[in-house]
């Protein structure tokens, strides 16, 4: 079943609410009081309704098939919960959990036994919970039902807004701001004494791992860095994207032509050989396996087959959702889920990271390390700019073909619209059919 955005955002308000209560009910069996176990002061874990949310769009088309709905939920889920733990901890310099003790995890941040559980709620959510609340989300009256939902995100973003700005100032209470105007640490002060205060107390009492003394352990003082791109940066994954984007694609050139015999475009957008899959790929396995980087090959080739089996499935979902095209069809390898990927193409994968973090990272880093800071800022801001212009036309090209192919549209019309014009003149039928071979739009 696929369900509206409208019944998605309900989705993620709903488990949110219900994961705050497990989590709720686990502390207070374990503490024999209340605490809200929550990341935000409101009665909601954003990371269970996200994980909902993503199962009700991603996974509604695995419906036929118990097993891989069920393998499916466990890997998005683990995905999900490792980037979000990932993420907290780059940012706050702290495990906000950790499944360290337990047997088969990764990193502490998933561990075989909690995404086997996430699994099997995905089978129970997408077969029997999901279409329930359906049926209940449905009698709310559409208006009101759209003003809650505004309402509540309202609410939730100024409340994790407020929670950050807590912790932010715990964090900042145990580092040297001696950088600082007074200015400025008159308005951090104001702002944790007057919206903060009780949210501290509260983030303490959650979560232990966030006390004052243990962020004084964890306290890194703002150090401008020597290079450019230092470690794993902003500017070093940037760097890789766009590396990543032309060997990808050039990679990906070279291989259709060995296995078909037809040179064929393997770009992602209109302008230049970049495939966005594949700098988004080594930026984001980059920035995930970057901690492991010193693990030994098979545990790295794990990690790679499995991040890179759900991204790739993930980007397929959504560029199918938001382009209404399909741009890459495996149902015709086997052992293929969906025709999204494939389990060789998910060894490709595990070899990929294998050989990205032990081999080309390294080199690759060293060079760009190199570069002038200066220079390479530059760099990296104008190839950034140009990314983001060259995504847009290609979206917007994509979207008038997928229109003329539909027979969405008027070819003579009086007054035609001008960016219609414009795309329909640079890029036709024939040159979005170079460009995208294999393009192929989906008809509901």
């Amino acid at each position: 079943m696929v369900y509206s955005f409208y019944e998605i955002g309900w989705f993620f308000f709903i488990y949110s609410f219900i994961g705050w209560v497990a989590e709720v009910c686990t502390a207070a069996y374990n503490k024999k009081k209340f605490i809200n176990r929550g990341f935000v002061s409101g009665p909601f874990c954003p990371i269970y309704g996200t994980g909902a949310a993503a199962f009700a769009v991603f996974l509604p088309e695995l419906h036929g098939s118990v097993f891989f709905l069920f393998l499916g939920g466990a890997i998005l889920a683990s995905f999900i919960e490792f980037l979000t733990g990932a993420l907290l901890e780059k940012i706050f310099h702290r495990k906000w959990w950790d499944y360290s003790g337990k047997r088969f995890h990764f990193e502490g941040f998933i561990c075989l036994q909690y995404s086997t559980v996430w699994g099997i709620c995905a089978v129970l959510l997408i077969y029997f919970v999901n279409p329930f609340f359906a049926t209940f989300i449905k009698l709310v009256p559409g208006l009101i039902g759209l003003v809650l939902l505004w309402g509540m995100g309202a609410v939730l973003a100024l409340d994790a807004v407020g929670t950050a700005l807590a912790i932010w100032g715990m964090q900042k209470r145990m580092e040297q701001i001696s950088q600082l105007t007074e200015g400025m640490v008159q308005v951090s002060r104001l702002l944790e004494n007057a919206i903060t205060k009780r949210i501290t107390r509260r983030m303490e009492m959650a979560f232990p791992v966030l006390e004052a003394g243990e962020l004084k352990k964890q306290a890194k003082p703002k150090v401008k860095p020597a290079v450019f791109a230092a470690g794993c940066s902003f500017y070093k994954l940037a760097s890789l994207f766009f590396i990543g984007a032309f060997l990808g694609d050039i990679t990906e050139t070279v291989f259709c032509l060995i296995t078909t015999g037809r040179l064929m475009s393997r770009s992602s957008v209109v302008y230049g050989p970049f495939s966005i899959v594949w700098g988004l790929g080594c930026a984001l396995l980059t920035a995930v396996l970057y901690r492991i980087r010193d693990k030994s090959d098979s545990y790295i080739f794990v990690a790679g087959t499995l991040l890179g089996g759900a991204y790739e499935y993930i980007c397929s979902v959504f560029t199918e959702l938001v382009f209404g095209t399909v741009f890459w069809d495996y149902s015709g390898f086997r052992f293929n889920l969906g025709g999204r990927i494939n389990l060789l193409y998910c060894f490709f994968w595990g070899i990929a990271a294998v050989v990205w973090m032990k081999f080309l990272y390294p080199l690759l880093s060293k060079w760009i390390e190199k570069l002038p800071e200066k220079a390479g800022s530059y760099s990296c801001n104008l190839m950034i700019i140009f990314m983001i212009f060259n995504c847009l036309i290609s979206a917007l090209a994509l979207g008038r073909y997928e229109e003329r192919q539909r027979g969405d549209f008027t070819r003579q019309q009086e007054s035609p619209d001008g960016i219609d014009m414009f795309l329909d003149e640079r890029f036709p039928d024939e040159r979005m059919e170079r460009i995208y071979p294999n393009a192929k739009i989906v008809y509901e």
